[in-house]
Formats: C-alpha cells, structure tokens, sequence
C-alpha cells in the first residue's frame, strides 16, 4: 500500500504529479501534501478535483508564467483556473510544452508581476536561479548534485526564507529499472548532457561510457535506491536547510509506495 512506503516515512512532504501520467485523484489516498505540474494546457486537471483536494492537505499547481493563459504581461485568460485554496508555483516552464515564441518571452518581468498577483506562491529556480531569488519568496528547485551545499550556503548567508527540493524518486536497486525510470530525464540536465556520448541511449539499454555517465547521474538528480537508501538522502536534505521535499513518483504512484 502506498501509506506503507516511502511516503509514509519522515522527510517526504508532498507527491509530485503529472496529470499525463496520474490520476490526479488518487492523491485523495496519500498521507502528504501534493504539487500539480503543468504539462500543456490540455493536460490541465479538473479544478474540482485539485479544489477536493485541497480540503485536508496543501495542493500547489504550477503556473507557467510564459505560457499563453498563464502570462500576466499578456494572454493571462487561464490564470484563475488555480482556485482559491490552491496554491501556486511561478516558473518559467517547460521547453517541451512551451511555443518558440513563448520560449522567447522574459521571464523577469513577467515574475515579478506574477508574484504581486500572488505573493505567496512559490518560485521555481531552474534556469532562472538568480532571477528567482531577487524575486523573493519560496524556493523550489530540481535537486541536483550541489543541491546540498547549496541549501547550506543559502542559509549560511542568512536566507530565511522556505527552499523546497523537487526530485524524481525511484524506489528499488534494479539499476536497469532505475535507468528506464530517470535515465533520460538525468540526461537533459546540462552537465550529463555534455558527458555522454553523441546519440547515446539514456535507458536500461545504455552501455560502456553512456551507461557509467548514466548510472551516476541518476544520483546526483534523482532520489534513487532501496527504502532505506532513499530516506537516508532524503534526511540530508531538511539537515541541509530544505523546508520541504517534494517526491515526484518516476514509476508511477505504486512503486513509489513499496
């Protein structure tokens, strides 16, 4: 049962969920928060859902702010789809969801309106880190290899603010699974991209130099391993200063439960 796994254990505060992927609802079942990712404008779950949600645990969505509907400097026609009660959280967005021309907007100007609209969202940092933190509020950010240290600077030099850490969670050893779970997901990231061989598979089916590259990236992006060795990281990072850690279930809700 899901409440008899990784979520029921100390550190873990809020599943991440895909609505492509998940049935939204079924975060009614879960003892933790929930953060409802954007994956298009046709992929958006139904408010009610998200609003019966909200009833007895925290629901944030987040909220492309480059994103036709979603642009508080222009078309911001689907803004109030995120009801009252329902969290945000301001990022840039996607490539994979996002139109070359709205890949190409600014995202500070645009972030700062967003955050005097709603001031108590959230703000996620990948690829626009220093602009997310002038911008103040909540940190979310993608866990990476420095994510540690980073949340340990950030404190030591006096941020007092909430850092949330967002990482895809794969519970098991079996390093092929692990790999088909994360592989290419690791491999997006700037410096394992830059590693790996051209044309390299990313999946269980990666050899040689790609499948080394690829076997340790997935540590240093993902919560990955047995229960035991998951929670043991997921205890380093509330020690590091993060406030919250959001687990986003690479293999499905389930396998995240064992």
């Amino acid at each position: 049962m899901l409440t008899e796994g990784v979520l029921a254990r100390p550190g873990i505060d809020a599943v991440g969920l895909k609505p492509t992927e998940i049935d939204v609802s079924r975060a009614a079942s879960l003892p933790v928060d929930a953060v409802v990712d954007y994956e298009g404008r046709d992929q958006l779950p139904d408010a009610e859902v998200l609003a019966d949600l909200a009833a007895d645990r925290e629901v944030r969505a987040t909220t492309p702010i480059k994103a036709d509907g979603f642009d508080p400097l222009g078309d911001d026609g689907s803004w109030d789809w995120v009801a009252d009660g329902i969290g945000r959280i301001l990022v840039a967005g996607n490539p994979m969801y996002l139109t070359a021309t709205e890949q190409g907007r600014a995202v500070a100007p645009r972030l700062g309106v967003a955050r005097d609209r709603a001031p108590d969202a959230w703000v996620g940092t990948e690829s626009v880190e220093r602009v997310a933190l002038a911008a103040g509020g909540p940190q979310l950010e993608l866990l990476s290899r420095s994510t540690e240290r980073d949340l340990h600077a950030l404190r030591a030099a006096g941020f007092d603010g909430q850092l949330a850490v967002y990482a895809p969670t794969v519970v098991t050893d079996d390093e092929d699974a692990i790999l088909d779970a994360v592989g290419a997901y690791a491999a997006r990231r700037g410096p394992v991209r830059a590693a790996l061989p051209d044309d390299a598979a990313t999946d269980a089916t990666a050899t040689g130099r790609a499948r080394d590259v690829l076997t340790q990236a997935v540590r240093d992006y993902a919560l990955v391993g047995d229960g035991e060795t998951v929670e043991n990281r997921v205890e380093r990072l509330p020690e590091a200063g993060a406030d919250t850690v959001v687990a986003y279930p690479a293999r499905g809700l389930d396998a995240l439960g064992r």
